[in-house]
């Protein structure tokens, strides 16, 4: 059951039939009891014969997840290729310059040409089933607009507007948009400005709930997404209770049919658009240049905006309303708390509003709509798990003294039965925000957490160790170790806390670790109100020392 659990590395054309068949194993495995005419024509849509049918609603019950539908063999696993590295270059090279070009040559057309090519650089040819299976591997719309045109491309397979998704109940269609918040935001030491923070947010199209936000001081990317998607999806009881808000009703949550979503990077990056693959979740990417199908999302912006301009240190809208406004010298909240005050802005007025299209509040029309839906709303097996599946990713070996992630060492028992004997990289899942831990998914899809293998070390988050690295590089010294790069880092820390007197360093401070970012079972965790510190402080742990 190994092979199909590793859907982050399944070939694009496994995955892609996974994807094909997982709405329609979803609606049959929903089903108590199946009709003939049902499995018949579900054989019909998927060509597949009763037997491999009954399998895979087997599989997919037992783990409803979209990798549980990919195709298995036995033998060895699809998508590897024996073709040696320049033998494979050398054939892209032939269907980048050849086959993707607006003169459509034919298959066979191709296969000629890249005898004649591999001929001229004397290398035997691949058969014709390697090099139809490099063209079927193609990603289509890719394929069309290098072979037919952009116009073509976009007429026939197009990204669907708005307009065409049906949101008549819940979760059918979430659309998520990025702002930069219209406030500033102070820091907890000093309690001074540190600029403005960036807001994530998730609504429902069809009540105007908000069913999930992240406020965060990083730029967005994929980390962003992931956050909101696991706000949204999870249970908010537990992420209410660390933030003392336990009275407020918010019960917005389930994995969405739909999420509506720009054509920024992050949105496109492999790990969210497979996650969402992964847990069934289709994502529609607006047409460029067309805002307006961005409307509701845009909308709720708008509003949280509105709210958030009665707050002391708003930066307003503009120029000419904050006039001589300082927004940097009124400012009083820190980030946390800036959360917590839009969670009650959101939960606790918002929600509760008459809302003018509907003719009702959002959580009114939310809990009518539950009540309407035939099916219960769908959740996660596992809310870490979820989140973790959405974290960037690397392939490492498992080495007889740890795993190696950017020059730093991590160890933890649990790799005992791997180390220096898997010869197969595992996927190692990260959260840029703290280094302190890595997540090794086995091969049965586990997640592991493994922490620094030296635990004196302090947290740090991707940006310190690039900015420690590239510091190192700079100077002239050629001491590259672990031990010199966390020297460099804390170094930094103590300069950043004497250089108080900048925001931009205030602002860098507050984005220093604090514990390890992934808490309870149901949400994310607050952030800790302990102030940052450049000391290193030890865990209480006993060092053997080897004779």
């Amino acid at each position: 059951m190994q092979k199909w659990r590793q859907w982050e590395t399944a070939p694009d054309a496994d995955w892609d039939t996974a994807v094909e068949r997982e709405p329609l194993i979803r609606t049959l495995a929903e089903e108590e009891r199946l009709t003939k005419e049902q499995l018949q024509q579900a054989m019909l849509a998927l060509r597949v014969r009763r037997g491999l049918l009954y399998k895979l609603l087997h599989r997919y019950r037992q783990r409803p997840q979209t990798s549980s539908l990919l195709p298995w063999k036995r033998g060895r696993c699809e998508g590897v290729r024996l073709l040696a590295p320049e033998r494979e270059e050398l054939l892209k090279s032939c269907i980048r310059e050849f086959y993707l070009t607006l003169e459509r040559p034919s298959m066979a057309a191709f296969i000629r040409e890249v005898k004649r090519c591999f001929s001229e650089h004397h290398f035997p040819a691949p058969d014709y089933q390697t090099v139809r299976r490099r063209v079927a591997a193609l990603d289509r719309r890719l394929a069309m607009r290098k072979r037919e045109g952009s116009k073509r491309a976009r007429d026939r397979l197009g990204l669907v507007g708005i307009s065409t998704l049906r949101a008549d109940l819940p979760l059918d269609v979430v659309q998520i948009d990025h702002t930069l918040v219209d406030v500033s935001v102070v820091d907890r030491e000093h309690r001074l400005s540190i600029g403005r923070p960036w807001l994530t947010l998730a609504i429902d199209i069809a009540t105007r709930a908000v069913v999930g936000f992240s406020v965060s001081l990083e730029n967005p990317s994929a980390l962003s997404v992931s956050l909101v998607l696991s706000h949204a999806v999870l249970s908010k009881n537990s992420w209410l209770a660390d933030r003392e808000l336990q009275n407020l009703d918010w019960p917005m949550g389930g994995l969405p049919r739909f999420i509506h979503v720009d054509n920024a990077k992050e949105f496109h990056s492999r790990a969210v658009l497979r996650g969402c693959q992964e847990y069934g979740i289709s994502i529609e990417h607006r047409p460029r240049g067309q805002p307006h199908f961005g409307g509701h999302i845009e909308r709720l912006i708008g509003t949280m905006m509105g709210a958030v301009h009665l707050i002391p240190g708003t930066t307003f809208s503009n120029a000419n309303e904050k006039g001589s406004y300082d927004s940097e010298g009124r400012a009083v909240l820190t980030l946390p708390e800036l959360e917590r005050w839009l969670a009650l802005q959101i939960a606790g007025v918002y929600h509760l509003s008459q809302h003018s299209a509907l003719g009702k509040t959002p959580l009114e029309a939310w809990r009518e709509g539950v009540a309407r839906r035939k099916q219960p709303l769908r959740y996660p097996a596992s809310a870490e798990e979820f989140f973790l599946d959405f974290l960037p990713a690397v392939p490492r070996l498992v080495q007889r003294d740890g795993i190696h992630f950017h020059q730093i060492r991590y160890w933890d028992n649990v790799l005992s039965p791997w180390a220096g004997s898997l010869k197969k990289r595992l996927w190692v899942k990260y959260d840029p925000r703290n280094l302190s831990r890595v997540y090794v998914r086995d091969l049965d899809g586990k997640h592991w957490p493994v922490p620094y293998a030296d635990l004196r070390r302090p947290p740090i988050a991707l940006w310190e160790l690039t900015e420690g690295r590239k510091q190192l590089r700079q100077s002239r010294t050629h001491d590259l170790s672990e031990g010199a790069l966390f020297a460099n880092i804390l170094e930094q820390r103590r300069i950043m806390k004497e250089a108080a007197n900048s925001s931009q360093q205030r602002r860098r401070s507050e984005r220093i670790p604090q514990a390890v970012n992934i808490g309870p079972k149901d949400q994310e965790p607050a952030e800790s109100p302990a102030k940052p510190s450049g000391e290193l402080k030890p865990y209480p742990v006993e060092i053997w020392e080897r004779e």
